[in-house]
């Protein structure tokens, strides 16, 4: 009996891996979108931004991304402005139309 059990498990065992494996050769091939520089570009152009927006404000450019906000593509400019009397530096936000 236990002799007959593992003819069977191996035997279940063997055609489960075969149609594991032969499922695998038919199976489709899987596409990957190219990427572009478009990304990379939008960062570049509103960090460049922020730069420019920092120092009309004489201070530090904390943070630049991009976003959308109604239906317009914009770039959100966090500067670090120091802070009069020796307090700490203040958070000013902008929010810039890119290009």
């Amino acid at each position: 009996m236990k002799t007959l059990r593992s003819i069977f498990r191996t035997a279940i065992l063997s055609l489960s891996a075969g149609g594991l494996l032969s499922a695998q050769a038919f199976a489709m091939p899987i596409v990957v979108p190219e990427r572009t520089g478009l990304v990379q570009t939008v960062a570049a152009d509103c960090y460049a931004i922020g730069q420019q927006v920092a120092a009309q404000n004489g201070g530090t450019l904390a943070r630049a991304s991009a976003s959308t906000q109604g239906g317009q593509a914009v770039c959100v400019i966090v500067v670090l402005v120091p802070g009069k009397d020796g307090e700490r530096p203040r958070r000013a936000e902008f929010v810039v139309p890119q290009g």
